[in-house]
């Protein structure tokens, strides 16, 4: 059988990390310190209000600005209405920080139950990140490297679930903050460099060569 080389060029790496880095602020981090601020300084019910209306001042300036809403934002928006509503009609920091941590065995169950389709959710998210070209999304190597690496993401989210889960359960609400975001985002780091490597190996594998920082430019077939 005759394989066909590809060359897909990609956005540089700067800009990459430049564009997920600001998805990331965005959709998690500002909320998180703007909530442990108003936590600290006011009162609890203004820490998940400011959360909240970080949120929606994102997505507002966005719409306003007609510019596309990552499906990342969208996704943890939705979670943090609810995380609100629940934090605020209990008032316990307990039932707010236990949702999202109960939303890591959701997400996991999500990526492996999605893992056997041509385009796993996993691709879908990968896509806010860097919009990849129909020839890169549709090639049967790429799809089985989604599909696989799902797998992979799935265990990422069960572990971080459960470490989470026990940090909340014996931590302050400061404590819980620092160290779960720190050792989440150092999981989720090694499993963004891990999954990296794969996808370049991958890309060896299909016979596709991959190119950062030029122009779009046409497939060489």
């Amino acid at each position: 059988m005759r394989h066909h080389h590809l060359t897909i060029d990609l956005p540089s790496f700067r800009s990459l990390v430049t564009g997920g880095g600001r998805h990331l602020l965005e959709s998690t981090l500002v909320p998180a310190g703007l909530f442990y601020l108003l936590l600290t300084l006011v009162s609890f019910d203004s820490g998940v209000i400011a959360a909240l209306s970080w949120a929606a001042a994102v997505i507002g300036t966005r719409l306003l600005r007609r510019k596309p809403i990552p499906a990342v934002l969208l996704l943890t928006t939705g979670l943090l209405v609810a995380r609100t509503v629940l934090g605020l009609a209990t008032g316990s920091a307990f039932l707010y920080f236990l949702q999202p941590t109960l939303q890591n065995f959701v997400v996991a169950v999500l990526f492996l139950a999605s893992a056997p389709f041509n385009k796993p959710l996993l691709a879908r998210l990968a896509g806010d990140f860097c919009a990849f070209p129909e020839s890169l999304s549709a090639h049967p190597g790429m799809r089985r490297f989604f599909q696989r690496v799902s797998v992979l993401w799935a265990l990422v989210f069960a572990v971080n679930g459960t470490v989470t889960l026990l940090m909340l359960a014996t931590a302050t609400v400061g404590n819980f903050l620092m160290v779960s975001t720190a050792g989440s985002y150092t999981v989720i780091g090694l499993a963004i460099a891990g999954s990296l490597w794969w996808f370049r190996r991958s890309l060896r594998s299909a016979g596709i060569t991959l190119r950062m920082g030029h122009r779009p430019a046409a497939l060489a077939a």
